[in-house]
């Protein structure tokens, strides 16, 4: 029902949707000498400026599931860029190159946030993306850098994030968060202790944040990738109906923050 009351909201635009043609263009792009390269997706049976939202990989890097949910964004009726936070090509099934390649970017938070807010900019820039209404969604250690961005302070409407590890919000943020913030998180989630779960609830509270935290009780990490079982590792586990759930109420808070047209910083 989400998903419909948003189509419908082009509909009375005099927009048709029905027919969904996703185009797909890579974007190439440079932070610190890493050669990144992005894969913006929308439907060409959309005519004119739409909501923008950018998609940030798990820690494995840019593949296909992270490709296939801007994919999904694009056929509800976004402009949806899958981002590049790692560059160089750099994709892994094997966890330890994972963990490596993104200690390296979290071991800096301001390059880290940078590197992020590029991908929002190369997705502001294209001609089809409404610049007014720009979000930002991440899996694992893509929830944590959209949690990034929005302590930073940038303008985005709102950022989401699933089964992400939950950096607490840093004091030089409080007073400053604009995007508003949806969180999924996996009550069997052992990659994120309880006493993490709760020192981050408490900053957001101390930020004067507007957010949310849906809680799914069967779900482990990564509990919205259908491959996730393929990694062999124990802490991981599709769970169906967290990942509807969870894209529902993805849908309804796009519906909520795009409504309001004013525009952003």
């Amino acid at each position: 029902m989400p998903r419909i009351l948003f189509l419908l909201s082009f509909i009375l635009l005099g927009v048709n949707p029905s027919i969904a043609e996703v185009q797909s263009q890579a974007i190439t792009y440079e932070h610190n000498s890493a050669k990144l390269k992005g894969v913006i997706y929308w439907d060409d049976e959309i005519v004119g400026k739409r909501p923008g939202v950018m998609v940030v990989h798990e820690w494995w890097g840019l593949n296909d599931y992270a490709k296939q949910r801007a994919k999904m964004l694009a056929e509800a009726g976004f402009i949806a860029f899958a981002a590049d936070m790692y560059g160089d090509d750099k994709v892994t099934t094997h966890a330890e190159d994972a963990k490596g390649w993104m200690q390296q970017i979290t071991a800096n938070t301001k390059d880290w946030q940078q590197r992020a807010i590029l991908g929002v900019e190369k997705l502001k820039e294209h001609e089809l993306a409404d610049a007014n209404n720009l979000a930002a969604i991440g899996y694992c250690f893509g929830g944590s850098t959209v949690m990034q961005i929005a302590y930073a302070g940038t303008g985005l409407k709102g950022v989401a994030s699933f089964h992400g590890s939950l950096p607490p919000a840093p004091k030089a943020s409080h007073g400053k968060i604009k995007a508003k913030i949806l969180v999924a998180h996996g009550a069997q989630d052992k990659f994120v202790a309880t006493e993490k779960v709760n020192k981050f609830t408490e900053s957001l509270i101390n930020a004067g944040a507007d957010w949310e935290m849906n809680i799914y009780g069967s779900a482990k990490h990564s509990f919205t990738n259908p491959d996730s079982a393929n990694y062999g590792i124990d802490a991981l586990g599709y769970d169906k109906d967290a990942d509807n759930r969870s894209w529902a109420r993805l849908m309804e808070f796009f519906n909520e923050i795009f409504q309001d047209n004013g525009k952003i910083d």
